[in-house]
C-alpha cells in the first residue's frame, strides 16, 4: 500500500488503516495500552472503537496524574528524598510527561482511524 500515508505519531506496532490485519494489530496495541485486566473482556476486542475510546480516557486519566505529581511532588517529597534523588526522580515525571502526550496522540489517531477518518498529507 504504497499510497498510504500515516500520520506523524502512528504508533509503528499498529499496521497501517485498510491493510491485512491493521484492526487485529491496533486492538492488540490498544489493549497494551490499558490496563492488564481490560483483556478479561471480550467485548474490548470485537468493539475496537469502544476500546479505542476507553484507552484514551485511560491515557488522559494518567496525564492528568502525572501533570498532579509533577505538580506536588517537591513539597510533598521534599523531607523524604535528598536533593539528588528528588531532581532524578522530577526528570523521570518529566519524561513520563513526554511519552504520556506522544501516546495520547497515538491512541487518538488510531482512534481516528477506527472510526473511518482517513489521514490526508497537508502540502
Amino acid at each position: 500500500m504504497s499510497d498510504v500515508h500515516l500520520p506523524p505519531g502512528w504508533p509503528v506496532a499498529v499496521r497501517p488503516p485498510q491493510s491485512p490485519g491493521w484492526q487485529r494489530s491496533a486492538v492488540g496495541w490498544l489493549l497494551d495500552q490499558c490496563p492488564s485486566e481490560y483483556r478479561a473482556h471480550p467485548v474490548l476486542r470485537s468493539q475496537p472503537v469502544a476500546l479505542a475510546w476507553l484507552a484514551l480516557l485511560h491515557v488522559t486519566a494518567q496525564g492528568r496524574a502525572n501533570a498532579a505529581a509533577r505538580a506536588e511532588a517537591r513539597a510533598d517529597l521534599r523531607e523524604h528524598l535528598d536533593p539528588t534523588a528528588l531532581d532524578a526522580f522530577m526528570v523521570a515525571l518529566d519524561h513520563e510527561h513526554a511519552r504520556l502526550l506522544e501516546l495520547h496522540r497515538a491512541v487518538r489517531l488510531v482512534g481516528d482511524a477506527l472510526r473511518g477518518l482517513r489521514y490526508v498529507p497537508r502540502l
